[in-house]
């Protein structure tokens, strides 16, 4: 044999060799990927079989619009004390809403607002949690009560009727699950402003910063008689800066690239979770990804503003202001910016005549003579039946509402007013209704009016907008001991 031959022969047999290396090699990784993908899988559905489901959508009441963009959900700790039996069982009977957060996620994804409502405050809610019940019959109740009595559908229910904010989801975590998140985690470090000894949270530490575990960390932020002034207030302020710190804790540690951590923190999460039927771990995960860039500093905390209540010194009542939070959420908003009032008519143009369009000019200022001036106004231009009412309330600036399929008319009856906004209501079956508030503009000529006839130089103002109350918001990226 040639030495050409010898060496033609060797190369065929080396490159046999990788390529039979190779075949193994392509073989090992796709058991690998196989393993991986079935590992995924079982954990998936371990996962997704941990959660209990409840429908409650035959339970509600008279519900806000849904908005089209932003996210609302309810977030509810039960105190279900034992943490023991199936979550969601026994959601009706007897457990109580220790802590109530309710999450707003922007349409854009880039805020998160968390609010928490203390669990003494006195609303007006469904009576025995009958959530058909109309809601000028509603009497004044306590918060707690409401998951007691009726669970998640009645707190959402009086949630929705006091806010005008529609929950997409729900979802509740008993004490057990929060224990074990938390260990999950590692821990999750605090800062004690004071030495704490609290026998019955069976949490005893001195003032300064402590890396808490499960049992220690549910004593923390359940405390509440032995710490600061023993309110519910307190208890929610250290409530805020733990779940900031939670916050902080997974977003610099490597749970999200460790899956065996990041598993046991899921795993934990879910084992005592109940959800309304559409909040699988599919529609989760698809928020987790579109949050994922959010970034702490634009995830804020913020407590209902509330007063004492009168009948009882004991229990609080939302203050005013609560309302102006409610509104900037309802508005898809964020707490403590300026707002930018969006022109309600926008550079498209407008597609239904004032001739085509029944109007209801609710004055809401106090201002008499207002909505009959603004009629008058409204009239000139073309628009054929001008209605007016009174309300007790008292909002800021125009809110233009409409029906079902009614936008465009309400389009052209926003176009009178700068800066006003629209709003969808379910409930109004015809027309278009006008709210004006304090600070509500004079009416100006709309492009598309009807008539000739001038509009009417207003000689009735309303009244101008009282200041904007403060309302005080804890960021995620705020130091723990601020």
């Amino acid at each position: 044999m040639s030495d050409a031959t010898r060496r033609e022969r060797a190369d065929t047999e080396a490159r046999d060799t990788r390529h039979r290396r190779r075949r193994r090699v392509l073989a090992g990784m796709g058991v690998f990927v196989l393993v991986v993908v079935l590992g995924l899988g079982a954990a998936w559905w371990r996962l997704e079989g941990n959660i209990s489901r409840l429908d409650v959508s035959k339970d509600l009441g008279t519900r806000p619009t849904a908005a089209a963009g932003p996210l609302n959900i309810l977030l509810i700790g039960s105190d279900n004390r034992d943490g023991e039996g199936v979550p969601g069982a026994s959601l009706s009977s007897g457990a109580r809403s220790d802590t109530t957060l309710i999450a707003h996620v922007s349409a854009d994804r880039e805020h998160v607002t968390v609010v928490s409502v203390p669990r003494d405050s006195m609303v007006k809610a469904p009576p025995n949690c009958k959530n058909s019940t109309p809601k000028d019959e509603w009497v004044v109740q306590q918060w707690n009560a409401m998951f007691s009595i009726g669970g998640p559908a009645c707190l959402i229910t009086t949630i929705e009727g006091n806010t005008g904010l529609r929950m997409d989801h729900f979802a509740v975590v008993d004490f057990r699950g929060f224990r074990d998140m938390v260990d999950a985690l590692g821990g999750v470090p605090i800062c004690a402003p004071e030495a704490i000894d609290d026998p019955k949270a069976k949490l005893k530490l001195s003032a300064g910063r402590h890396v808490l575990d499960g049992p220690q960390a549910l004593g923390y932020v359940r405390a509440r008689k032995t710490l600061g002034d023993g309110s519910d207030l307190g208890r929610i302020a250290r409530q805020q800066a733990f779940l900031s710190s939670v916050v902080q804790e997974a977003t610099r540690t490597s749970l999200l690239v460790r899956p065996d951590r990041l598993f046991g923190f899921l795993n934990a999460a879910t084992k005592s979770l109940t959800t309304d039927e559409q909040f699988d771990l599919g529609t989760m995960k698809d928020l987790a990804s579109s949050v994922k860039d959010i970034g702490v500093k634009n995830i804020q905390f913020i407590t209902v503003p509330v007063q004492e209540y009168p009948a009882d010194p004991n229990r609080v009542e939302f203050a005013p202001s609560a309302d102006v939070l409610w509104q900037t959420l309802v508005d898809d908003g964020v707490v403590g910016e300026k707002p930018t009032a969006t022109a309600s008519g926008t550079t498209a143009p407008l597609t239904v005549s004032p001739t085509e369009i029944p109007v209801d000019v609710v004055n809401a200022t106090g201002a008499q003579g207002l909505a009959a001036q603004v009629a008058s106004a409204l009239e000139v231009q073309g628009f054929p039946k001008v209605t007016t009412s009174s309300s007790a309330e008292r909002p800021t600036g125009v809110v233009v509402e409409y029906g079902p399929g009614q936008k465009e008319a309400a389009r052209t009856v926003a176009a009178a007013f700068e800066g006003a906004k629209l709003r969808e209501d379910a409930s109004l079956t015809s027309g278009v209704w006008v709210v004006l508030g304090a600070g509500a503009p004079a009416v100006q000529e709309i492009p598309n009016r009807t008539g000739s006839s001038p509009v009417p130089s207003p000689t009735v103002s309303a009244p101008s907008p009282s200041p904007t109350p403060t309302i005080t918001a804890r960021t995620a990226d705020q130091d723990i001991c601020s």
